[in-house]
């Protein structure tokens, strides 16, 4: 194990070990059994190892969607893919809690690529005619529910014993977000379906500068304006 990932693994025994969710800097080189300056060399201040922190806490999760093979429906890779959420924030509770939490200045790698795993998924409803709403604020809605959910069953586990309450709030965010596969007619946005697709294949004959127009005018009708 090198210097830097026993660091890591330090600072992340005793995150879970803390009360508060705070460590000193001072702790985590005497667990590590490193000095201070080797600590620094590594990581800049105390906020870029509790970056770092979250990052190596989450690469095994990261790995795991990352080596997934999408399905032929992504609206169940879309409740799989909470689901899983779900389970990794009750398996590693401080280091969960460490990502979302607004002492943690910026935002861990590992935040912005869970995003785009996310926005990937509902591309895939969005390209199947499926999705109710723009790809991003349906991305935005499903995070800010996940996260929101998993948060509040680790800090009022007491409040929150229904087993089934993850399912159904599950449910009612992925039925405001899509439209159901049977439904009469095209009740799913035109533009957000084209949009999306023409992101994955542009249109034989167009110019950049056209594919790029095209966008932004389908971008406008997913949003229209009063």
């Amino acid at each position: 194990m090198n210097t830097e990932t026993r660091i890591l693994e330090a600072a992340a025994e005793l995150l879970v070990d803390s009360p508060a969710g705070d460590i000193s800097i001072r702790a985590v080189c005497e667990a590590a059994r490193v000095g201070a300056p080797t600590l620094y060399r590594l990581f800049e201040d105390k906020d870029a190892l509790l970056a770092a922190v979250v990052d190596h806490g989450f690469e095994r999760y990261l790995a795991s969607k990352r080596a997934a093979t999408p399905s032929g429906d992504p609206v169940q890779d879309l409740r799989d893919g909470w689901d899983a959420h779900v389970a990794f924030a009750l398996a590693q509770p401080a280091c969960y809690k460490l990502m979302y939490s607004p002492a943690l200045a910026g935002r861990p790698d590992a935040a912005r690529e869970a995003h785009r795993m996310l926005t990937a998924v509902i591309e895939r409803i969005a390209a199947a005619g499926r999705l109710a709403v723009p790809v991003e604020r349906a991305a935005s809605m499903v995070m800010a529910a996940n996260v929101g959910l998993a948060l509040s069953l680790l800090y009022r586990p007491d409040a929150n014993a229904d087993p089934a309450l993850s399912d159904a709030v599950r449910d009612a965010v992925v039925t405001a977000v899509t439209t159901p596969e049977t439904a009469p007619g095209p009740s799913a946005s035109p533009a957000t379906t084209l949009r999306t697709r023409l992101g994955q294949a542009p249109p034989p004959g167009f110019t950049p500068a056209e594919t790029t127009l095209l966008r932004e005018w389908l971008g406008r009708l997913e949003t229209p304006t009063d």
